[in-house]
């Protein structure tokens, strides 16, 4: 948990925009196309900021997705704090496989020349 507060004051301070010392994508530098985790450290430095529109423009899944996961990590943190154990974390296959699904769509479409993100900024 630290180590996550810490890794987030960082993206906080330190815009990756401007910032050199944060990792590239191997993916993008590979293909010159855009993963679907493309722009998330600059969306997520945008919402550490409150710039929810800014954040959207460079990964929609981010924003998107990114309530659900903290829901699961809240829920599981408070599993440890109460003293109930390891939350079991299960994925049924229909979500998994919609989920899965989603993610190829959002990486097709945020490739094509149709669909322009901010991403490449």
């Amino acid at each position: 948990m630290a180590a996550l507060l810490g890794a987030l004051a960082v993206l906080f301070f330190f815009d990756p925009a401007g910032h050199a010392f944060y990792p590239q994508c191997l993916f993008r530098k590979l293909t010159g196309l855009d993963c679907p985790g493309c722009g998330g450290l600059r969306a997520t430095h945008e919402l550490l900021h409150g710039n929810v529109s800014a954040a959207f423009a460079l990964n929609p899944l981010l924003v998107v997705l990114g309530p659900l996961l903290l829901a699961f990590v809240g829920a599981a943190g408070w599993r440890r704090v109460t003293g109930r154990g390891p939350w079991p974390l299960r994925l049924r296959a229909p979500w998994g496989w919609l989920l899965g699904g989603a993610v190829i769509v959002f990486w097709i479409l945020r490739n094509l020349s149709v669909i322009s993100f901010a991403t490449n900024s």
